[in-house]
């Protein structure tokens, strides 16, 4: 049965939930959400919390099926096929239960979120509410515009970083970081940030070679106060 499924984006944490994203959540009849492992999820957690706050809809958690985190050979053959194994986890929690549901997305759906792929089969009406994405928090809490004047920005992931410095790109989003890779970039000028608006917040910014041992204490701490640490960084060229 057609229905429809509400994608809210809601950046880090309630703080961030705009009165539209508020307005989808009370209007849903559940949410569901995937949790990471057996133990208790912290990133569950805030989504629960969030829903508390704005209409306190039940949550339905969905196991999250295992990923090879490691660096395998085929890393786009590896999310595939966990893509595959999320979606069909979610058409099941969707068979199982009638009505409106919405999806709560970190940040907001249209940057480095796979939701919008997951749904993309399902017989749902969908529509999307957008958040407030990494970038701009990163952005607002350094006080800083992302790219110079009339210049380009841009966006990437830790495992492509090299290859965009390679390329010629000197002024880089860096999001998705499993660790912090910045050899050769002493005279680079980074603006890092973790966990931002949310627990182990925590901001370096200066010249590489001279805060890189501060942006890996940071991370360290961010993720020893949290339980979890998302970080990105701004990287320019000197």
């Amino acid at each position: 049965m057609t229905r429809r499924l509400r994608v809210i984006g809601f950046g880090m944490g309630p703080q961030h939930v705009t009165p539209e994203a508020a307005e989808a959540i009370r209007s849903v009849d559940y949410l569901v959400a995937f949790a990471k492992g057996d133990r208790d999820d912290p990133l569950l957690a805030v989504r629960a919390e969030v829903a508390r706050r704005y209409g306190d809809p039940p949550v339905v958690v969905v196991p999250d099926p295992p990923r090879d985190r490691a660096d395998p050979a085929d890393y786009p053959a590896a999310v595939r096929d966990w893509h595959e194994a999320r979606v069909a986890a979610l058409r099941g929690a969707l068979e199982e239960r009638p009505g409106d549901v919405g999806i709560l997305v970190w940040g907001d759906p249209s940057l480095y979120d796979s939701t919008l792929r997951l749904i993309d089969g399902l017989d749902v009406e969908v529509d999307v509410v957008p958040g407030i994405s990494a970038p701009q928090l990163l952005a607002a809490r350094h006080q800083i515009v992302l790219h110079e004047v009339g210049a380009p920005v841009h966006v990437t992931t830790g495992r492509r970083l090299r290859e965009a410095v390679a390329a010629g790109q000197d002024n880089l989003v860096v999001m998705l970081n499993s660790g912090l890779d910045l050899d050769g970039l002493d005279d680079w000028r980074i603006w890092w940030g973790a966990n931002l608006g949310a627990a182990g917040e925590a901001l370096v910014a200066g010249r590489v070679g001279d805060v890189r041992d501060d942006v890996l204490a940071a991370r360290d701490a961010a993720k020893a106060e949290a339980g979890w640490v998302m970080d990105l960084f701004l990287l320019r060229a000197p």
